[in-house]
């Protein structure tokens, strides 16, 4: 109520606690060749083991992709993935031919055909080592079959069928290991799938769908359910007196399925655009997971990173030179300058030097990967062990880990022109280990923005308080909103100071920038002013000697 109309007391709540939120700076993003997993669809995967589990092992084709992912995932936990599939991969099927479904809604929007019951859920060849086992009928439980160690009981009739007079609709299903492929054991069960039904119309006691359809396209990691068994006539009726065919078990094996990780430059970038959307895909460290491509290629595959997180403006790209460029190769600095020339500028970029050396734990080999994805993990252990104004650079926050060599350890005056460039070197030093040795953004202009750690305060500053602005929204732009925005934002950039993010800051929102000719505009302006905290890049150090008798006050002044 606006007023009141007659004697009384009116209550209202003013919320004047308004403070800039956290925002995350953390999540790494990659798109990549995978053996497994749904194609086109950004995912998310928290450590080593659940990619492994979401996406599969590496394979000859796929092991950039897979252990550059695990070599961000050792220091870091939160990474978004997008699966890239070439043209000529195939899911497999139960009548042996292949079909493509990339993904859960492309599974939504898909007719399969009358024999294609069931499929693999994802493209590749690892379908092929599925199979799916369905049961309907009692007698299926005689004997040594499977089903005794694996349900309780023969199906039957459900409640929810017997409800509306229907009967013998329940079905129970197995997702199995036709050749040990996925779990090294033949015939391993992966899934069970009891007591469920035929009907599409019934429910469980919780209320939701009993029919079998629903729970395992809905639920299950390995397969998808089109269409019916043809044994099952009734299947998909409703269960109002009906009653339901039985049938004995029955098993599919499924073949027809086809890999296709050979990706070209044109099938990865278009992966990466998944991530363009700032406002609908939150990431902070895009990093490059494929150097095995051709010296043109990989220009093109590093510019569009790092174009990208120039667009959003609240991330960084991390790239690699491509493998050839510094693997076995005479004339490493100036191929990798070549390729950081093609790079182009931008302070929403960052270059490493060389290729790593890194032991693939699931072939027993040696691998040589890019470094993007190492380089990343130092930027996301930067913020969890300090904030994300710190270098990840040196020796406290910048040892690259897992790595047995590097394919170009350049000395001073390599590291010199590298460092002009833009390139940060990775270098290995006897006793201390390899080590990430420069902070320099793809920035040439030389300002703050040409160090990593400037550009990473003001993502976090622009994104936290272009945030907390929203509440400004559709409020009056007088004195009062000017305020109350100015005691929300300066306590928070006291507290990044306190934590040596910046040196000194000074908001202005007040008349001198909101004029009358602004506000008239239905615009709202405010000015903040930061001094960014420097990494320190070169140290000098002066040993001076003196006479014996000369005081140091004399030549150096203090106490």
């Amino acid at each position: 109520m606006a007023f009141l109309v007659s004697p009384g007391v009116q209550v209202k709540e003013i919320d004047l606690t308004n403070v800039v939120p956290s925002t995350s700076s953390t999540i790494g993003a990659m798109a990549g060749a995978f053996q497994w997993g749904p194609a086109e669809e950004v995912c998310t995967v928290t450590s080593e083991q659940d990619l492994i589990d979401k996406f599969g092992k590496p394979s000859a084709e796929t092991f950039e992709s897979v252990l550059t992912a695990a070599q961000f995932l050792s220091y870091g936990s939160a990474l978004k993935v997008v699966r890239a599939v070439g043209g000529s991969a195939l899911n497999a099927t139960a009548s042996g031919t292949g079909i493509l479904t990339k993904n859960a809604d492309a599974f939504s929007s898909q007719t399969p055909a009358a024999g294609d019951w069931a499929q693999a859920r994802f493209p590749g060849v690892t379908g092929n080592a599925l199979g799916i086992a369905y049961a309907t009928d009692a007698t299926s439980f005689d004997g040594s079959d499977w089903w005794k160690s694996n349900v309780e009981s023969a199906p039957g009739t459900s409640a929810g069928a017997a409800a509306v007079g229907g009967s013998n609709d329940e079905i129970h299903l197995l997702v199995y290991d036709t050749n040990g492929t996925i779990t090294g054991t033949a015939n391993e069960v992966l899934e069970v799938w009891s007591y469920l039904s035929q009907a599409s119309d019934v429910k469980s006691t919780d209320g939701t769908s009993l029919y079998y359809k629903d729970v395992i396209n809905n639920g299950s990691k390995w397969v998808f359910v089109g269409n019916h068994p043809a044994t099952l006539t009734d299947a998909g009726e409703s269960a109002t007196s009906n009653a339901f065919t039985r049938v004995a078990h029955a098993y599919n094996e499924f073949s027809g399925g086809a890999d296709d990780n050979v990706l070209t430059v044109g099938e990865t970038t278009l992966m990466y655009n998944k991530f363009a959307d700032a406002e609908t895909i939150d990431v902070n460290l895009v990093f490059q997971a494929n150097s095995g491509l051709s010296a043109t290629n990989n220009i093109t595959l590093s510019k569009h990173i790092v174009d990208l997180a120039t667009a959003r403006k609240d991330a960084v790209g991390f790239v690699s030179p491509e493998r050839a460029a510094t693997v076995n190769n005479t004339t490493q600095t100036t191929d990798v300058g070549t390729w950081r020339t093609g790079v182009g500028n931008t302070s929403y970029g960052f270059a490493d030097s060389t290729s790593l050396y890194v032991y693939d734990k699931y072939n027993d080999v040696y691998r040589w990967i890019c470094a993007a994805g190492s380089t990343a993990g130092l930027t996301a252990n930067a913020d969890l062990v300090a904030d994300a104004w710190f270098s990840p650079a040196g020796f406290t926050r910048g040892n690259v880990r897992n790595v047995t060599k590097i394919a170009f350890n350049p000395t001073q005056a390599e590291r010199d022109d590298l460092y002009k460039t833009g390139v940060n070197p990775i270098v290995t030093f006897p006793g201390s280990g390899t080590v990430l040795f420069g902070d320099k953004t793809l920035q040439s202009k030389p300002s703050a923005f040409d160090r990593i750690n400037v550009r990473r305060l003001f993502i976090v500053l622009e994104k936290a308080i272009s945030t907390a602005s929203k509440a400004s929204l559709f409020e009056f732009n007088d004195e009062f909103t000017r305020a109350q925005f100015r005691n929300m934002v300066e306590p928070f950039l006291r507290d990044v100071m306190g934590r040596r993010g910046i040196t000194d800051f000074k908001v202005v929102c007040d008349g001198t920038n909101n004029t009358g000719a602004i506000i008239d505009t239905n615009k709202f302006v405010a000015d903040i002013y930061v001094k960014p905290a420097r990494s320190i890049n070169f140290i000098t150090l002066n040993f001076i000697a003196t006479r014996t008798g000369v005081e140091f006050s004399e030549i150096a002044g203090g106490n």
